[in-house]
């Protein structure tokens, strides 16, 4: 009867010894072997590193990947040598390299040390990058490695990694395509940060330029977009021994990653951890004027424009037989020192390429201009920087190739042209037409005009009134001092407070929502939309607009605004002003950033986020604040239009009720209400 227990205990012993030693590590030791099917895994469960068969292909490479998303390769060891079998290992050798084995213990791959390493591990690190080090050195910096993935980037650049050049080796690192989906092996297009006079980004087909962005500013890529600014940081390093580009996240929360794909687009793609897949936040190039030299030397391309390719002011079109572009343009006239010139600015331009590019860091703007008049084959001037108010001159002496006009949300700089000036004959003309033509010709328009504006200034006055009215309206409703509870310490009860209720400018809000942009756009109710904004002391706030097409109107804003600007509690949405202004009417709440409810409850894809934990903490919030609006409020107020829509959920997701337009007050001995007409959901 003895043996059944003994064999029961043995067998889980086996089987739990077995488990232990199948449970993935991040290390690697000369003891270590790594197989098809075996995996190293960083210590957060962030990144694997294995073996894996792209696509189609019947090859087997050696790869790190995103440990949540296995098809997202971010890095290849092997790149040119294909694994044909199942048989490859990967090890430490004898002389400390890491290296990858086929069945016969022929060298795959290497890490190609050329010194010897005593106590050498391998580690995967939670950045995503291998690294091999001395096993019991106490610094583990990046200076301590003897060798990183890193340093031999494939086609993706992650977080940390580096782009550029060691300036003491004369060693490049750069991002190269696959060939195709299914092969890793080095395809034709490269990414890289080139350093001719200042660092800027370029797309390569082989040899040649396929597309590149303006020259580093001090704070971004001339023509790189300016909506990223809230998601990384671009930075460029210039010291002694490297020059190299990097970017760092601003939310831990949010996977990124920079790639160029096998058709030669660079792409930045980023994973939040409630996404379903890769979202592409931006592709370069996307349009024909971000391919490099698109409209020729001495000309701007626009894709907003009719004409996509104009020669700049001060060029004109060299007689060619191609009718296409690009084509030449060539100046207009003879810079010889002895015409008079001066420069026009061009606004929101991405630099041209630096060739032929002088630069002096300790010039301003002024000084620059003076320099450069003073040397007759300088075509064109710029800043070289935009942080400290502009400073450094850039100066072109050859032909201006490859400037575009910046369209939209992206990083575009002035930029200041030579082009004669007119003539003194031409300039008399000007001031007889000036004096004696141009005002008997306004005369008349002149007189219509003062007409239309006095009509225009009463129809103004009468409105600036009216929205003066509902100003003092607001603000003999909100502020005045209550004894209204707010929220406390735990408790629903509140304490005594001043409820002011700030009333922001339009152009304040406009900035803050540039322009009530698309981009911005959370969504729209029957209020009216909603959008994203960013207050000038960084606060980021949800801008509620109500619509010239809403079902809603002052009724239910005022109702709104006078009751929220009152109540005060954890889970009441806050409200941080208003504006009423043009016409316009607004109101800026707290920003929300996981949204609504039912973003969770009515989505199959997301509702599995919602843990038991979570969803008691929602209606526990809920009740507190229906309690809070029921019972502790001086006023009972009854919400009349409560759904999933209208309860919002911050960064912890602790809910907050919202939308107080349907609104009611009841007195305090009040029990009940009527109403005249249905609302609410």
């Amino acid at each position: 009867m003895g043996n059944p227990p003994f064999f029961f205990t043995f067998s889980c012993f086996v089987f739990l010894l077995g488990s232990l030693l199948s449970l993935a590590t991040d290390t690697i030791t000369p003891a270590t072997l790594i197989g098809d099917g075996e995996k190293l895994v960083s210590s957060s469960q962030i990144f694997e590193l294995g073996f894996f068969s792209p696509g189609k292909s019947k090859y087997k490479y050696l790869g790190i990947w995103y440990k949540q998303v296995p098809d997202t390769v971010v890095w290849v060891a092997n790149r040119n040598s294909p694994i044909v079998d199942s048989n490859a290992v990967l090890t430490i050798g004898n002389n400390g390299n890491l290296v990858l084995l086929n069945q016969t213990d022929g060298i795959i791959w290497s890490s190609n040390l050329s010194r010897e390493v005593k106590n050498p591990v391998a580690q995967l690190l939670d950045t995503g990058n291998l690294v091999l080090r001395e096993k019991f050195s106490s610094n583990t910096s990046e200076g301590s490695y003897l060798w990183q993935s890193f340093d031999c980037p494939s086609d993706t650049l992650l977080i940390g990694m580096k782009m550029g050049w060691d300036l003491k080796t004369g060693r490049e690192r750069y991002l190269t395509s696959w060939r195709t989906a299914d092969d890793p092996s080095p395809g034709n297009f490269t990414f890289r940060l080139e350093i001719r006079v200042l660092p800027h980004l370029c797309i390569y087909n082989g040899s040649v330029k396929l597309s590149c962005t303006g020259p580093w500013n001090g704070l971004a890529f001339g023509a790189d977009p300016t909506n990223t600014s809230y998601l990384f940081r671009p930075i460029v390093e210039q010291k002694e021994d490297e020059i190299i580009y990097r970017y760092e996240s601003y939310s831990s929360r949010i996977l990124m990653m920079l790639k160029i794909n096998p058709s030669g687009d660079v792409q930045r793609l980023i994973w939040h951890e409630m996404s379903t897949g890769w979202q592409v936040f931006f592709t370069a190039p996307n349009n024909f004027c971000q391919l490099y030299g698109y409209c020729g030397a001495n000309s701007v391309c626009s894709v907003d424009d009719t004409a996509n390719c104009e020669c700049l002011k001060g060029f004109k079109l060299k007689l060619q037989n191609n009718q296409t572009w690009p084509r030449e343009c060539v100046r207009s006239h003879s810079s010889d020192c002895i015409t008079r010139e001066r420069f026009i600015k061009f606004d929101d331009i991405k630099l041209p390429y630096l060739v032929d590019v002088s630069l002096n860091e300790s010039m301003n703007l002024k000084e620059c201009e003076a320099e450069c008049l003073k040397n007759c084959t300088c075509r064109a001037y710029a800043n070289s920087k935009v942080t400290g108010g502009g400073s450094g001159c850039l100066m072109w002496f050859g032909d201006l190739i490859d400037i575009r006009k910046i369209t939209g949300y992206n990083n575009g700089q002035p930029i200041y042209v030579r082009v004669p000036d007119s003539e003194p004959g031409d300039k008399k003309l000007l001031w007889i037409f000036v004096i004696l033509v141009l005002p008997v010709a306004l005369l008349p328009g002149f007189f219509i005009f003062c007409r239309w504006r006095r009509k225009h200034k009463e129809k103004e006055t009468t409105m600036e009134s009216s929205q003066d009215l509902l100003k003092f309206d607001i603000y003999m409703s909100v502020a005045t001092r209550t004894n209204e509870p707010s929220e406390g310490d735990g408790d629903a009860k509140g304490t005594r407070r001043d409820s002011v209720l700030p009333c922001f400018s339009l152009a304040s809000v406009s900035a803050a929502t540039e322009n009530f942009s698309m981009q911005c756009k959370l969504g729209e109710g029957g209020f009216g939309p909603v959008y994203k904004g960013k207050l000038l002391n960084g606060q980021e706030v949800a801008v509620k607009r109500l619509s010239s097409q809403s079902g809603q109107g002052l009724k239910e804003f005022k109702n709104e605004m006078m009751l929220i600007a009152k109540l005060q509690h954890r889970n009441l949405v806050r409200l941080m002003g208003c504006c009423v202004e043009q016409g316009e009417k607004i109101l800026i709440y707290e920003y929300m950033p996981n949204k609504s409810l039912n973003f969770f409850l009515f989505d199959p894809s997301r509702t599995h986020l919602l843990g038991w934990q979570t969803r008691v903490k929602i209606i526990e919030g809920i009740a507190q604040g229906l309690l809070y609006l029921h019972q502790y409020s001086r006023l009972r107020i009854i919400h009349r239009d409560l759904k999933a829509s209208n309860i919002l959920l911050d960064s912890d997701m602790n809910p907050k009720i919202s939308d107080f337009g349907m609104a009611r007050m009841f007195c305090g001995d009040e029990l009940q209400g009527n109403t005249k007409r249905v609302v609410g959901t």
